[in-house]
């Protein structure tokens, strides 16, 4: 992957070689191919991860999407043991009653805490707010000092308002929309641009978006940049963007 995205935006992709090779057990063996990210599908991850009889601290209701795939990695990096769901999102189960008692907006992940009175937490940055408060290790994820926190607070909200939105709706509007909109694709495109500017520039100098160490700020935003193309967001564009061009 890393050699695929090669590009002039360098500490980007710095940023994904780096929190590629971080999780244990969620490691890329296709670097040539932008798919199939083998351990995020069900032949993948919710092969290896199947809920299994012995009841573990935490169950995980996800799918193979970029938010998605925050939770997992969370979990992996703290060793929290956990079982996984999957979510036909194709089927529309995420509306199902008994799911909307998990997640009333009906969208994944959401987790189940069985060590804590069987308690639900949906949004994924709210989860790996919770994972990293509650389970041993959580601060080496999310610092307990105010400014570091702050820090990382700040990165992990930059990507679920900017990072996030923007490419989701730039992707809907170039791959999905029943019609072809100019002015969305255009409009959602430069603005996804501009984002992945910032991140670049965030990064300069720096290995890690906050503090100069792994966070649950670089797991939020990598999980969106590792699927650039959805978003019909190339390095080539992102250059020219760059230079003003």
């Amino acid at each position: 992957y890393q050699r695929r995205v090669r590009g002039s935006f360098s500490k980007i992709n710095s940023m994904l070689k780096r929190i590629i090779l971080a999780p244990r057990s969620l490691s890329f063996n296709s670097p040539q191919t932008h798919k199939p990210y083998k351990p995020f599908t069900r032949n993948g991850l919710y092969k290896q991860y199947q809920t299994s009889p012995d009841k573990k601290p935490i169950t995980l209701y996800t799918a193979p999407t970029p938010n998605g795939w925050k939770v997992p990695i969370t979990l992996e990096e703290l060793e929290i043991p956990y079982n996984v769901h999957h979510i036909h999102i194709q089927k529309n189960e995420q509306k199902e009653p008994w799911f909307l008692k998990i997640n009333p907006n009906g969208k994944i992940p959401a987790i189940v805490d069985h060590s804590n009175g069987d308690f639900s937490v949906f949004e994924s940055a709210a989860i790996l707010f919770y994972l990293t408060e509650k389970f041993p290790g959580g601060e080496k994820l999310l610092p307990k000092d105010l400014k570091e926190r702050t820090r990382v607070l700040e990165w992990s909200f930059f990507q679920m308002s900017s990072l996030g939105p923007m490419q989701g709706q730039a992707g809907h509007f170039n791959r999905a929309a029943p019609e072809k909109i100019e002015y969305a694709i255009k409009r959602y495109r430069d603005e996804t641009y501009r984002v992945y500017s910032v991140l670049d520039l965030a990064l300069e100098g720096k290995e890690y978006l906050a503090n100069d160490r792994y966070s649950v700020a670089d797991i939020l935003n990598f999980t969106w940049v590792l699927v650039h193309e959805f978003g019909a967001v190339s390095y080539t564009h992102l250059r020219a963007h760059e230079t003003g061009r």
